[in-house]
Order: C-alpha cells, then structure tokens, then sequence
C-alpha cells in the first residue's frame, strides 16, 4: 500500500503537533498534544489519532467514536517510535530512515485495523 508521511515541527513556543499518513483511500490524522510549550524536549501528555476519507470526512470507529486515543502499553510503544523520529541520528541520516517511517507507519496501520471498519 502506497503511503505519504508528514511529519511537522512546530515551533518552540507550540504544545500541539500534528502529523498525517495519508493512503491511496484514505488518511490519518495524528495529534501530539505537550504539556505547556517544551514539546521539543518532553514526551507528549497524550495522542489522538483520527482516519478520514481523502475528501476530509471523518470515518467513525467500531465503538462510534470519531477518534481514538492512545493509551497503556499502546501509549508507551508510541512515545518510543516517535522519539526515533524525532532523534539526531533520523535527522542527520544516521540510521534507516526509510525503516523508521515503515515502523511508524504499520504501528499507526494496525492501529487502524483494529478500532476502524474499513471496507
């Protein structure tokens, strides 16, 4: 499956961030919200993530929900993965970047296949 990633860095002074993976049929939209505005230094207090079709309208969870947040065990493998993507060594090219995106993306994927019914 053919996939697009942003990844966007906000500013020093933000506390939310936004990133989108975006599918042949589909998106998904994730939110990292940070306590008070030292997102560049600390982990996020919680991520949200919502899948919305390609003309932005959002596709409901198997419980009903528009979106779906992140939490327990699911919560901390996340941290771990961003903060990869987030590292020096992803920056300067130090490490595979192409297999850190892939990790991220089948992560944020299984998610999806788990709480969404896509058809």
């Amino acid at each position: 499956m053919n996939y697009k990633l942003e990844l966007n860095k906000q500013g020093a002074g933000a506390n939310i961030i936004f990133h989108n993976i975006i599918f042949d049929f589909f998106k998904v939209n994730i939110v990292e919200r940070y306590p008070k505005s030292m997102a560049l230094t600390l982990s996020p207090d919680f991520v949200i993530f919502k899948v919305r079709t390609l003309n932005d309208e959002i596709i409901n969870t198997k419980k009903g929900n528009g979106r779906v947040k992140l939490k327990g065990d699911t919560f901390l493998t996340y941290k771990e993965i961003i903060k990869v993507l987030n590292s020096y060594e992803y920056q300067n090219k130090i490490i595979n970047r192409e297999t850190a995106k892939q990790k991220f993306v089948d992560f944020i994927l299984g998610l999806v296949v788990s709480n969404y019914k896509i058809n």
